[in-house]
């Protein structure tokens, strides 16, 4: 009988129980394809984290996942080993110069059911290159679109999720993703002002919603950098489920210093340390997102106005 009676204790039997009911385990593949946009202007949240290991994680379960990588810094791209270097073809050729998905997404080489498509410093210019273009709001959506039903065409095997990474901002590559998505994830930071401005991203989904895209949602919301240790995460963590209770996964993410290495080497934590707490628990994620399936509910705020919390240890 092992002693669960310290933090560090619970925690080590806890992954040993999550390892053995993990442990090559297949994932139900949706329908469809699932198009969910990674969202939150707020950074330091875990958003590129959060995309990268949860596409990882689906991958390594037989699932086959695009990563878009609409975020001018490219972590998304750094992260999944995938090249970015300036003059590489990239979600900018894409978006303002109408060349085909499928000529920029690169497979991942260290996991063949996992594309990319890359963001080069050149997207850091597209936000004022979009505003002429006609039907600027649609390109992202009308380049999936394309790319799927080229792959249905070719006989190659159906995309089961795609994840598109935004930028830290709401400007008009985040319209573009949340116009060509079907669902929002969003990733809270345990933390004290994780929860401000949370009521505005809300605000513009259902801005989008009614405008540009009626089928847009908020589908799930992953709790990350979470410490059960402290106060404080618990405080989050429990007004996140109050006000959120159909959308919020079962799993935290914890803070964890193997996620945070990982992308320096090129990969994500699942092929870094697969056995590491931050890769089971995105592993652990990525199984409750995909059983989920894709009928999930809208979110609904439950009047929800922000957090009046006071911070504690």
């Amino acid at each position: 009988m092992v002693d669960e009676t310290t933090p560090l204790a619970a925690q080590i039997a806890a992954d040993a129980r999550r390892r053995i009911d993990l442990s090559g385990r297949r994932f139900p593949r949706p329908d469809r394809t699932r198009i969910l946009t990674i969202a939150n202007q707020k950074g330091g949240v875990g958003k590129t984290t959060s995309t990268v290991n949860l596409a990882a994680a689906l991958a390594q379960a037989g699932l086959n996942v695009l990563v878009i990588d609409n975020d001018p810094q490219g972590n998304a791209s750094t992260a999944l080993g995938i090249d970015h270097r300036a003059g590489t073809p990239s979600i900018y050729e894409v978006l303002v110069e109408d060349e085909d998905l499928g000529v920029v997404v690169q497979q991942s080489a260290r996991l063949p059911r996992l594309w990319c498509a890359p963001a080069t410093i050149d997207l850091s210019g597209a936000e004022i290159e979009l505003v002429s273009l006609v039907a600027r709001e649609n390109r992202l959506r009308n380049a999936i679109d394309a790319y799927l039903a080229g792959r249905e065409a070719e006989g190659l095997d159906r995309l089961d999720y795609v994840f598109i990474d935004c930028p830290p901002s709401l400007g008009l590559l985040t319209v573009n993703a949340f116009v060509a998505a079907r669902e929002v994830l969003i990733p809270i930071q345990c933390e004290y002002y994780a929860l401000e401005g949370l009521s505005q991203l809300l605000k513009n989904v259902e801005l989008i919603k009614n405008h540009l895209n009626p089928v847009l949602h908020v589908s799930t919301i992953l709790l990350t950098m979470y410490d059960a240790r402290t106060n404080l995460a618990q405080q989050v963590a429990a007004e996140v489920r109050e006000h959120f209770p159909a959308q919020t996964l079962r799993t935290t993410v914890p803070r964890s210093v193997r996620i945070s290495e990982a992308p320096s080497y090129g990969q994500t934590v699942m092929t870094y340390d697969p056995g590491s707490s931050g890769a089971l628990s995105y592993l652990a994620a990525a199984r409750e997102l995909s059983e989920r399936g894709a009928g999930v509910a809208p979110a609904t705020a439950v009047g929800y106005r922000g957090t009046s919390m006071t911070e504690e240890n």
